[in-house]
């Protein structure tokens, strides 16, 4: 897209100008391909923010945590589910209280360490994670189904190979 392009398009409606289409055909190509991954994941989390709102009175931070929950039935501690997370603990300690208000999670104090506990999902948080789970399931389905199978698959190991290089990267190996 030229600059000519955009600024036409984002003067038409503002509404559809997203990171990708700010981006130019002077622009390099990483630039384009990061600005469309960011693009589409944006889209994909806001179509399941909304869908968990309005389908569960929920939202994706509460998902996330239940979801972590859920992979560890032995309960994680606030410290865990904070790294896990990658949010603050103190985010971790407000979402933690209001599951625990509404009866979905529940602390347990830990038999090792008297200064800490874990934290569960109660059975009512099993089963209603198990229902946000289901349907987010066949939101995701839904949202890539624009995709065959093989694309799918094309596109994961690209993805793969993309987060290998970064990930050494990361580690100073490259």
């Amino acid at each position: 897209m030229t600059l000519a392009q955009y600024e036409a398009l984002s003067a038409q409606d503002p509404e559809i100008v997203d990171h990708e289409t700010r981006a130019t055909d002077d622009d390099h190509e990483a630039l384009r391909v990061w600005l469309r991954l960011l693009t589409c994941t944006n889209i994909v989390e806001s179509r399941l923010r909304n869908q968990l709102r309005t389908g569960f009175d929920s939202t994706l931070p509460r998902f996330d945590l239940m979801a972590q929950l859920d992979r560890n039935p032995d309960g994680l501690k606030m410290r865990e589910l904070s790294r896990r997370l990658m949010v603050t603990g103190g985010n971790v300690t407000g979402l933690t209280d209001k599951l625990v208000e509404e009866g979905l999670v529940e602390r347990r104090d830990d038999p090792r360490d008297r200064r800490a506990y874990s934290v569960h999902l109660t059975p009512a948080g099993k089963r209603a994670f198990r229902d946000m789970a289901q349907s987010h399931e066949s939101w995701v389905i839904e949202l890539f189904s624009g995709l065959d199978h093989g694309e799918k698959m094309q596109l994961l190991e690209l993805l793969n190979r993309l987060k290998r290089h970064l990930t050494q990267l990361e580690s100073g190996n490259a």
